[in-house]
């Protein structure tokens, strides 16, 4: 597996930003994965991770499955489906895959697990190729790997 392009300013996988989740990202051609432990300055109540920042880790997680690809994109649909909570001090286990490609969309499936493989939370996303001079503006911000 080799680490997938990132931003460095990004909130999700920015190495640079100081107050981002700075996850590292590493995929093939099959899956991404990555790994995060859940920061006490991100919860929704006291001592749960916000659940925006799970939706947030599983969004990043499925387009990062499709930048594995060597497609550039942005996330057009998503839904997410908490199944457990996920409490401060937790590692979370994230994977992500793409199902489907149709025309210029890529469906996604990503999963959040805690270290023992329960699964904490589940998400299904849509990713749309951009081409052009939005490619071409998006591509500016990527590091290389």
């Amino acid at each position: 597996m080799k680490e997938v392009a990132k931003y460095s300013k990004c909130f999700v996988c920015g190495d640079k930003n100081e107050i981002g989740l700075q996850v590292k990202f590493y995929a093939d051609e099959t899956h991404a994965v990555g790994e995060y432990v859940a920061q006490e300055q991100f919860q929704g109540y006291h001592g749960i991770l916000h659940g925006g920042i799970t939706a947030s880790l599983l969004d990043e997680i499925m387009i990062k499955a499709v930048y594995a690809l060597d497609v550039v994109a942005v996330t057009a649909e998503m839904t997410v489906r908490y199944k457990k909570p996920v409490y401060t001090g937790e590692r979370l286990t994230l994977t992500g895959k793409v199902v489907e490609k149709r025309g210029r969309f890529f469906s996604t499936t990503g999963e959040a697990r805690r270290a023992d493989g329960e699964i904490v939370a589940t998400a299904t996303g849509k990713y749309l190729q951009v081409s052009g001079e939005f490619r071409a503006e998006l591509e500016k911000s990527l590091d290389p790997c």
